[in-house]
């Protein structure tokens, strides 16, 4: 992230940040609670202990420490930063820094979680979307908060056991994050969106505001270009400062839309970039983000994935020690099936993904629907939560329909979905495996931005549904990319009935990029892979049977191939999970594994 501090000066250096905070309930820290929370960082940090460097703050009854990778006390705002009276500590970003002085406060512009601290007195906050954490628990004696699951946990206990909530696991395995508040780590919870844990003299509060309300489809053309010029205002607010960094941000960019959107942000902020897309020459992907660069007149570059001489298969590293760096980084809070970077040296090279774009378009959720009606919207809620419900065990299934309940309960399914998308798909999955990136450059992230969510959920669910919203915002920022095609699907309004004044603006035709290239080693493992995720997971079944039925897991191994490739990935994270392999050291010596591609020819 880019931060800046009053005078406009920015700092393109974004570095992890770890936040503890300890409140007694009653008198005052013991000492060698202290020394122990002092001993946890190495296990909850994802990065070499040679880097971590920390402060510390301690008052009547209170502790706040904080950690970093930051190589100097240059950023801004400071690790902590005292303020009439009061310890700040800002996890991620402010767009202003000098706003910390406002914390907590959601309402000002940056992506973060925040952290103060006075004798008495602690607080810990989110932001509207919550990707910087907070996870809380308490004991008999204590009141914990911090920015890291697990440290969070071990701190709350006298030893260096870990002990998982594996009922809470079962969503993992369902959907490869969290569709609940709940953590691995029995006793810790999430803290909502737009929350704030205060404790004062001992006794713990939390207050929530409620995520904005959209409003209805303006009726008049022009207050329909306000509305989204309000949302063109909000992300170009976001990007502005990038224009003077003296070099170019990388931006990843595929096919479809929500890179298409930053690349038209950057280009109409006039911030130099270039763009990168992963994949072979003949994937959608790269056939149209090179379409786009052209457009735009950006550099643009390839990176294929490693292949065989025969270019027939591909090579990824076996599965072990994906999931051992997975759980390392996102602490059980993500499937390894999931691409999360894994740790380098930290690079001050600003960079740009699509990730959470989805908010722009009334969340990912609705995406998936074709038919809006009611019982159609409220089934994809039951199924979010219910998905194979066969595989899994009466307690976890029901445990799961506790969970859909109070979003089933809403009246407006589709803000219902919206806001789910928000909570649980930014909140929960995009938090924890954002957390890689973070240790290593600067991932710029507009679409995470608290006035561009709140801008974004201000508009009809429908409306941005439709996929009207964000084209029109395309045009606005970057008229050169109207007819360039679409990745998937058409955009959705074009594929329905338009109304007479698009039928004047769209092209003649928006044409789906269909090729042959589409095909991937995760959604097609292979049977060598499928070998080492099965050995693992069936060799596991004892941990794992309290939320799984174990002959349904047999079954879902039963050929050559595994047949939801997604759903092993899950069960063999979960499984690495409960059997130990982090915290510890990572595995060594384990050979890359070759997945061939089924169609060879192509």
């Amino acid at each position: 992230m880019i931060t800046c501090d009053k005078w406009g000066n920015w700092d393109k250096h974004l570095y992890v940040r770890v936040y503890l905070g300890l409140a007694a309930k009653r008198g005052e820290i013991p000492a060698g609670v202290l020394d122990r929370a002092r001993s946890l960082i190495e296990f909850a940090f994802p990065v070499p202990p040679e880097v971590i460097r920390g402060r510390e703050w301690h008052g009547r009854g209170v502790s706040l420490f904080a950690w970093t990778n930051e190589p100097d006390d240059s950023r801004r705002p400071p690790l902590l930063t005292e303020h009439d009276g009061r310890i700040i500590g800002l996890n991620g970003h402010l767009a202003d820094p000098a706003d910390v002085t406002r914390l907590p406060d959601d309402s000002v512009g940056g992506c973060f979680s925040a952290w103060t601290a006075r004798d008495g007195e602690l607080s810990a906050s989110t932001a509207i979307n919550r990707v910087c954490p907070v996870f809380h628990t308490e004991t008999p004696d204590l009141h914990v908060a911090g920015s890291r699951a697990l440290l969070v946990h071990l701190a709350a206990r006298e030893d260096d056991r870990v002990e998982h909530d594996v009922l809470a696991l079962q969503t993992m395995v369902r959907q490869g994050f969290f569709l609940s508040d709940e953590t691995p780590y029995k006793g810790v919870s999430a803290l909502r969106p737009s929350s704030r844990l205060l404790v004062r003299d001992g006794a713990r509060t939390v207050t929530e505001t409620p995520l904005p309300r959209a409003e209805p489809v303006p009726a008049a053309a022009r207050r329909r270009r306000a509305a989204i010029g309000e949302l063109a205002e909000a992300l170009l607010a976001t990007v502005e400062p990038l224009r003077d960094l003296g070099e170019p941000v990388n931006l990843a960019l595929t096919g479809g839309r929500d890179t298409r959107v930053l690349a038209a942000l950057l280009h109409a902020a006039r911030v130099p970039f270039r763009v990168t897309t992963n994949g072979l020459d003949t994937h959608p992907d790269v056939i149209i983000a090179r379409m786009i660069a052209a457009r735009l007149g950006v550099e643009h570059t390839v990176i294929a994935p490693p292949q065989t001489a025969a270019k027939d298969a591909v090579l990824v590293e076996h599965p072990l020690s994906r999931a051992w760096e997975t759980l390392r980084t996102c602490e059980g809070m993500t499937s390894a099936y999931e691409t999360i970077v894994s740790y380098l040296p930290y690079s001050g090279k600003p960079t740009m993904s699509g990730q959470s774009g989805e908010t722009l378009r009334a969340g990912s959720l609705n995406l998936l629907q074709t038919d809006l009606g009611d019982k159609a919207l409220r089934r994809r809620i039951e199924t979010t939560f219910g998905k194979d419900a066969k595989l899994f065990t009466a307690e976890a299934n029901e445990h799961a329909r506790e969970l859909a309940r109070p979003w089933l309960d809403r009246t407006d399914r589709l803000e219902a979905l919206d806001h789910l998308y928000i909570w649980y798909k930014v909140g929960r999955w995009q938090a924890s495996a954002r957390a890689g990136s973070l240790r290593r450059g600067d991932p710029v992230r507009p679409f995470l931005d608290n006035r561009v969510v709140r801008a974004a959920l201000s508009l009809d669910q429908g409306w941005r549904l439709s996929e009207e919203v964000i084209y029109t915002l395309i045009l606005r920022l970057a008229p050169k990319l109207r007819d360039v095609p679409i990745e998937g699907k058409p955009w959705r309004f074009a594929a329905q009935r338009t109304p007479s004044r698009w039928r004047r603006r769209l092209p003649e035709h928006l044409p789906t990029a269909r090729t042959a290239g589409g095909w991937s080693w995760r959604t097609s493992p292979g049977p060598a892979l499928t070998d080492l995720l099965r050995e693992q997971v069936l060799g596991s079944l004892d941990a794992l049977a309290p939320i799984v039925n174990p002959d349904e897991v047999r079954a879902l191994f039963a050929g050559p191939v595994v047949a939801k490739p997604a759903l092993a990935w899950h069960l063999y994270t979960v499984s690495t999970l409960l059997t130990g392999l982090y915290p510890g050291k990572p595995p060594e010596n384990l050979p890359r594994i070759t997945v061939s591609r089924p169609d060879p020819a192509r």
